[in-house]
């Protein structure tokens, strides 16, 4: 993993990384966005606080979505963790590859452990809602020291 690439927090004695040039929803999803596809995945901080990913749901291509909607769902060893889609448009693509490595969401949460690519529909909206890595990070490590006081 190339350091320069990331932003990093340390809370209690978790070290989590954030991708720059990404952008970042406030549920713990990434977006990489690039001629007019989002591809999307869980971030760093989120596959830690939930645990060794043992299943992932994902929608078919071609299925709409919009914001705040269920885009899947991710089953852990701790928990399902409901995943709501960062922006609206068309599921081009489904990460097929976790259906039989589901931990590579886990050992690579910003490459090849992404979820799906949406063909957007209305990324000029959807932008509003996102945050870079820089604005993310200080959510993240918020969230995540909200966390640790409660173990």
């Amino acid at each position: 993993m190339n350091t320069e690439e990331y932003l990093k927090a340390t809370v209690d004695k978790f070290v989590f990384s954030v991708k720059k040039g990404y952008l970042y929803d406030e549920q713990g999803l990434w977006v990489a966005v690039e001629d007019g596809l989002a591809r999307v995945g869980v971030t760093d901080y989120l596959q830690q606080a939930s645990g060794d990913v043992a299943f992932v749901n994902s929608p078919e291509p071609g299925t709409e979505v919009t914001p705040g909607e269920e885009l899947g769902s991710i089953e852990t060893i701790k928990a399902d963790v409901s995943v709501n889609s960062p922006v609206s448009g068309v599921i081009r693509e489904r990460n097929e590859e976790l259906d039989v490595k589901p931990e590579l969401v886990n050992e690579d949460p910003y490459g090849q452990g992404w979820l799906v690519i949406i063909q957007m529909t209305d990324f000029e909206s959807d932008r509003k809602n996102l945050f870079t890595a820089e604005q993310y990070l200080p959510v993240m490590k918020s969230r995540a020291e909200e966390e640790a006081k409660k173990r």
